[in-house]
């Protein structure tokens, strides 16, 4: 119970937050309450219209003020409803933007552990289960309370005693209602649990539709997709089932409430305690209160979710984001890890033990040696994806983690293996992540020094070319050169090649090889190689076995003195 009286004032609290201006929220309520005004003096004329008509006469007075009332009620419910509308969509907009402005800058550590459809969903499907509970039902939830308390207390005036037995019925309805409600609480947590790890599922397999077919997997994924299906399906049967006993049991109040009223209302006026025109009075105030009553029904489980979703939200917003603060200035004096030893959270193993190195600025190090003995982990811990676990990392005499992140990551251009690239133009992806425009001469240099520019010109499109969901529309050398535009672009300080120029055809990494070469000039590099000739001339050579540095030198100075690299140049000479 303490649970949920928490989740409903985290919820209130949440879209407090994102309400406009006071005077929109003043405008909408005023408006409201007009309207309620309105359709709350409706019956009272339609009293005095029924008790004329009984005694023979009618005012025209009379019929023209029940005109302009309905035309107060028509003009002011429609304005109030849009500016409630509107401060539903504004909260949920600000929800939205405050959450994907919160998700990117998650550390990569968050997105390790959660599918990237679970974290789709928590912005997609949560936020629209918020934004249905606040524009479509909480406007009428509002209203219908302002017309529920209006009525109650004009029906007290007209004839008490009906009004008691009509509200005798609230606490029947509550002593069901209640707990029902924690029912579905805890019911609408698990399928919002369930429609998550199912939107994983499909973006995973979404994404790797080609591995799907090459695997020949349709009818295992085919298998799973049923399987969340189902899941689904049982929990959306149990969300039925509840409301199943919700809906009949109010509107069998209602009825009862309803019957009652008109049967003893009938004798009243039978006896001359109660005129006519005010029986009719009651009925239709007591109408004013059934329909929003029964939309509270409504509500009541669209409450619920929505309680589920915010609290699925607020968790991700629990989640620390990347630490940004720090210096925004730094001296390029070496690139030094210390005793450097790092492990993923939650495990025990330990990818990398007391590394030490230097990386002196303009200096080529490569990192060579057998897969899985942390290699791309070096590089993670330089682009601060991770902070190391002990140890330190120094560039100069400054500590990394005290250098604001922004400036240390546009001070590195990184290239890999499978250089990633955007859905849209080549030009949108070379200029990416940077905020001042630039113009096209500047794009054009990069793409001349990156050796893209002949094969971009070549294309239907030019620089304006779409190049499909993850650059599917090019080769894999041309997808290295635009990477190679884009890290050229950004006049990186220090330079990381992740195997940049595997999985290539030959004429694919000479021209990829000339590219990095113009890249390489005077900046300071790392590269990973598994193809030891690619990195027989860097400054440096490190040895990496199990997370440690067993070697380090030139190439002839480690192929003469560590077996383990003479082994895996051997190796490739065959």
């Amino acid at each position: 119970m303490n649970n949920q009286k928490g989740a409903v004032k985290d919820f209130f609290s949440y879209i407090k937050a994102g309400l406009p201006a006071k005077w929109v929220v003043a405008a909408a309520l005023i408006l409201s309450l007009l309207e309620t005004a309105a359709s709350l003096i409706v019956p009272l004329f339609t009293r005095d219209l029924v008790d004329q008509l009984a005694g023979g006469g009618l005012s025209t007075g009379l019929i023209i003020f029940l005109g302009v009332t309905f035309l107060i009620q028509t003009v002011s419910g429609g304005f109030s409803y849009y500016i409630l509308a509107y401060t539903g969509e504004h909260i949920v907009a600000y929800i939205r933007r405050s959450l994907w402005s919160h998700i990117v800058r998650l550390p990569v550590s968050y997105f390790d552990e959660h599918e990237s459809g679970e974290t789709m969903s928590r912005i997609t499907q949560d936020t629209t289960t918020v934004k249905n509970l606040i524009s479509n039902h909480l406007v009428s939830f509002v209203t219908g309370v302002i017309t529920i308390i209006g009525a109650v207390v004009i029906l007290l005036t007209i004839d008490w005693r009906m009004t008691l037995i009509m509200l005798s019925s609230v606490p029947v309805a509550l002593f069901v209602l209640m707990p029902l409600g924690r029912i579905m609480y805890r019911v609408s947590r698990r399928l919002q649990d369930e429609m998550a790890a199912f939107s994983a599922n499909l973006g995973r397999v979404l994404s790797e539709i080609r591995l799907v077919k090459s695997s020949n997997a349709e009818e295992a994924e085919t298998e799973k997709g049923s399987q969340g299906i189902g899941r689904l399906f049982t929990y959306g049967l149990k969300e039925a089932k509840i409301q199943a006993i919700i809906s009949p049991f109010v509107t069998t109040i209602i009825m009862v409430v309803l019957v009652v009223l008109i049967g003893y209302g009938g004798v009243r006026v039978a006896s001359g305690a109660l005129s006519a025109g005010s029986l009719v009075a009651v009925i239709i105030y007591v109408f004013q209160i059934i329909v929003p009553f029964s939309q509270m029904a409504t509500f009541f489980t669209a409450f619920q979710k929505a309680m589920g979703a915010t609290e699925r939200i607020q968790g991700i917003h629990r989640i620390p984001v990347e630490r940004s603060s720090g210096e925004d200035a730094f001296a390029n004096d070496g690139l030094r890890f210390q005793n450097v030893s790092f492990s993923y959270k939650g495990s025990e193993r330990v990818i990398l033990k007391g590394v030490s190195f230097t990386v002196l600025p303009g200096e080529t190090v490569a990192l060579v040696g057998p897969s899985g003995a942390g290699k791309t982990t070096v590089f993670s811990l330089i682009e601060r994806f991770y902070p190391p676990t002990t140890g330190e990392i120094t560039i100069g005499e400054a500590d990394l983690k005290t250098i604001g992140l922004e400036r240390w990551r546009r001070a590195i251009g990184y290239v890999s293996q499978d250089s990633p690239v955007m859905s849209g133009t080549i030009r949108d992806n070379i200029c990416y992540g940077l905020n001042e425009a630039v113009s096209d001469i500047k794009v054009q240099a990069a793409l001349r020094q990156a050796n893209a520019y002949d094969f971009v010109m070549r294309l239907e499109d030019g620089m304006e070319t779409w190049v499909g969901e993850r650059g599917i529309k090019l080769s894999g050398g041309q997808r290295q050169r635009i990477a190679i535009a884009r890290a050229l672009l950004r006049n990186p300080a220090i330079l990381l090649l992740d195997e940049a120029t595997s999985n290539l055809d030959s004429e694919s990494e000479a021209a990829v090889q000339e590219a990095l070469r113009t890249l390489m000039e005077g900046r300071t590099t790392l590269v990973i190689a598994h193809r030891l000739s690619t990195v027989a001339d860097a400054d440096q050579l490190l040895m990496l076995e199990d997370g440690m540095i067993t070697g380090k030198g030139s190439h002839h100075t480690l192929y003469a003195e560590n077996h383990r690299y003479r082994e895996l140049v051997d190796q490739q000479m065959l």
